[in-house]
């Protein structure tokens, strides 16, 4: 019988947890935690029964006896912390967004390929039930031709009247609210809607007195022809994440407000449909969530039973566009998401 896979957790803040979830489903056992703030630590150790921390992540590595590891540290910390577990042969499932810059996520790509370790990217939206259904409809012409594509994510920090200092400073984490909640919907976008030819983006500071900022949208046009729009706040009352795709034979509507993850097909099988009077149908969803699913598409790459769900190709992709969104910004005219843009 195969062995768990041993996993380290690099950095124990909130989405560790989720971290966690996705490698017990799979099978896998975390036996060593990571994380400079000692009381968090030794509180996530207790809590999972860990005995097994260090407050620097190069101690722990330098241990061994690790297969994996989740690095859940601040955007600034990925780069050093994923070249680390590269060089002592571990391979690494990182938090979005991949890195500050360009140079930095190359200089990742090319270690974990050096080392020859899986590297993913955790854009959980790819392993999220209705992202997946979406992709399937899509390449089964369900849809029709994509024509437009609307992908939202927004919230105001559960009530929150600050920031979290990791997230408020462009050092720690290299933009606001467009790095942090548009990473995903543009890693969304290539998925759905494929290669993204422009960009024009607004940004605004709202509600936060932080660095960067806490509101921001961005128009996309897609190189089939298709446009969409990527919307994504701070400064949103509540928890929205949500996507719908417009075709020429279908349209797909999905959002987290519904309460139960329910995806909406309205399409025009049956003869004498109206205007508003179209088919529709609905597709639920049970089992993990799109976090847990995405780190066992993790483990089960390790394994080579499937290929890398996120990889880090995909992950430098949704920086360049979010890199050309700030230039698109800054310039206050479209930009074309072609070469390399430099962090602002």
């Amino acid at each position: 019988m195969t062995r768990p896979l041993r996993i380290g957790i690099i950095g124990v803040g909130g989405i560790a947890a989720l971290h966690r979830e996705g490698y017990l489903a799979g099978g896998a056992d975390v036996v060593a935690l990571a994380d400079v703030h000692a009381p968090t630590l030794a509180a996530r150790a207790g809590a999972w029964g860990v005995t097994r921390t260090h407050a620097d992540y190069r101690e722990m590595l330098a241990a061994g006896g690790l297969d994996a590891v989740s690095i859940c540290l601040p955007t600034a910390l990925h780069h050093p912390a994923t070249l680390a577990a590269a060089a002592a042969g571990i391979h690494v499932l990182c938090e979005k967004p991949l890195a500050l810059d360009l140079a930095q996520a190359d200089e990742i790509i090319a270690a974990c390929r050096a080392a020859g370790v899986v590297l993913m990217v955790n854009h959980q939206l790819r392993s999220h039930a209705a992202g997946d259904l979406a992709r399937r409809m899509l390449a089964a012409g369900d849809l029709g031709t994509l024509t437009h594509l609307r992908l939202r994510q927004a919230h105001d920090w559960a009530g929150a009247r600050e920031v979290k200092p990791s997230f408020a400073t462009r050092a720690l984490a290299g933009g606001g609210t467009l790095l942090d909640n548009g990473c995903h919907l543009m890693d969304l976008a290539r998925y759905l809607g494929g290669d993204v030819e422009e960009v024009f983006a607004r940004l605004a500071r709202r509600k936060y007195d932080v660095e960067v900022e806490d509101t921001a949208h961005v128009s996309l046009a897609f190189e089939s022809g298709a446009i969409g729009t990527a919307e994504v706040a701070w400064t949103a009352t509540g928890w929205e994440e949500g996507w719908w795709l417009y075709g020429t034979e279908g349209t797909f509507e999905y959002t987290n407000r519904t309460g139960v993850p329910v995806v909406r097909h309205a399409h025009r099988t049956s003869p004498g449909t109206t205007w508003g009077d179209t088919d529709v149908t609905e597709h639920r969803f049970a089992g993990g969530s799109a976090h847990a699913r995405h780190v066992m598409a993790f483990l089960e790459a390790t394994r080579g039973e499937r290929p890398v769900a996120c990889t880090g190709e995909d992950g430098r992709e949704a920086v360049r566009l979010i890199l050309a969104s700030y230039e698109s910004a800054q310039l206050g005219r479209p930009v074309r998401a072609r070469g390399d843009f430099d962090p602002l």
